[in-house]
């Protein structure tokens, strides 16, 4: 895998013909081996043109292969098709997978929401788990879904100069209409996380279901299609950099910087209860702190969140 990610790397950045001796050389291995993996590449769908000087990228599918993440590729898991990238997140996650291990799917057939909602994950879409091992006590659990809503948001603003804003407790919304989704799943034995999987769904180059009216995809807000794997790459450093070399103190002040939620009234509806009110704050743990009708205040850690 990590071979072929390499001779990737080298034909796009040369963006000409590049030798087998040269592949060869940088590579280290033999110019038959160098063939083998380009011949793989073709069958996979990357037009490489063969000449008697060597090799040409010509395009490349949109493919989120592991050998596309140079340098991540012994922790991503691609499948074309599975019931839900968070099922296997947490077989792996039990089995002792390292910490940051990704499993991406071109397509999820039982892809999960809140409150165990069926989440449409069709071709084009990007969707992904990670299994994260922070070294942070439980109670702080929720600081890593708010940093993976905060960094996804940034990832498009940055790439694509999208006013992409958070909605508590972990959606993203463009023009008040739902891009991106977030859930996690969390194992842990007395003051020590186990794992956390971060389950993500975009909507890149599909197209939102007729029955939710209020999603959008980037390629009908750009008018274009998207790398899925270029989008992801920038995501998974953006994030990663944020988890390992910053502490998450501030996180939750930052992520309310971009959210649609506070100052506004709410309806949050959980498997027992539905409650309304104003949105005032959300305190250092993650829960939303709504100001209800008699003036009293109430913490709630999680549910569906309606703006109303």
């Amino acid at each position: 895998m990590e071979k072929k990610g390499q001779i990737l790397k080298i034909l796009r950045e040369k963006k000409q013909v590049v030798s087998g001796e040269v592949l060869s050389a940088a590579l280290g291995v033999s110019r038959v081996a160098i063939w083998k993996h380009i011949r793989k590449l073709q069958e996979f769908g990357y037009h490489i043109v063969s000449t008697p000087k060597g090799y040409r990228l010509e395009s490349s599918p949109d493919a989120l292969f592991s050998w596309e993440f140079v340098g991540r590729e012994s922790k991503i898991h691609y499948f074309p098709v599975v019931t839900s990238t968070m099922d296997i997140a947490r077989d792996l996650a039990r089995r002792g997978c390292p910490d940051f291990t990704i499993v991406i799917a071109g397509r999820q057939e039982k892809g999960r929401g809140r409150l165990k909602r069926n989440w449409v994950s069709s071709e084009g879409g990007l969707y992904f788990t990670l299994v994260l091992r922070p070294r942070i006590p439980p109670v702080l659990s929720a600081r890593v879904n708010f940093a993976a809503s905060l960094a996804l948001s940034l990832t498009l603003r940055k790439r694509f100069n999208i006013d992409a804003r958070v909605k508590w407790p972990n959606d993203l919304l463009v023009d008040n209409r739902k891009i991106a989704g977030i859930l996690s799943e969390m194992e842990a034995e007395a003051d020590r996380i186990t794992f956390i999987n971060v389950g993500i769904g975009i909507n890149v180059n599909n197209d939102p279901p007729s029955g939710e009216p209020l999603a959008c995809s980037l390629k009908g807000l750009l008018g274009k299609e998207i790398s899925r794997n270029e989008l992801l790459a920038e995501f998974l450093e953006i994030f990663e950099n944020r988890i390992h070399n910053e502490a998450l103190d501030d996180v939750i002040s930052e992520w309310k910087r971009y959210t649609l939620t506070l100052n506004r009234p709410v309806r949050i509806v959980t498997t027992r209860e539905t409650t309304e009110g104003l949105a005032l704050d959300v305190d250092e743990n993650g829960s939303l702190v709504i100001e209800l009708a008699d003036g009293s205040t109430k913490k709630i850690s999680h549910g569906d969140c309606f703006h109303t």
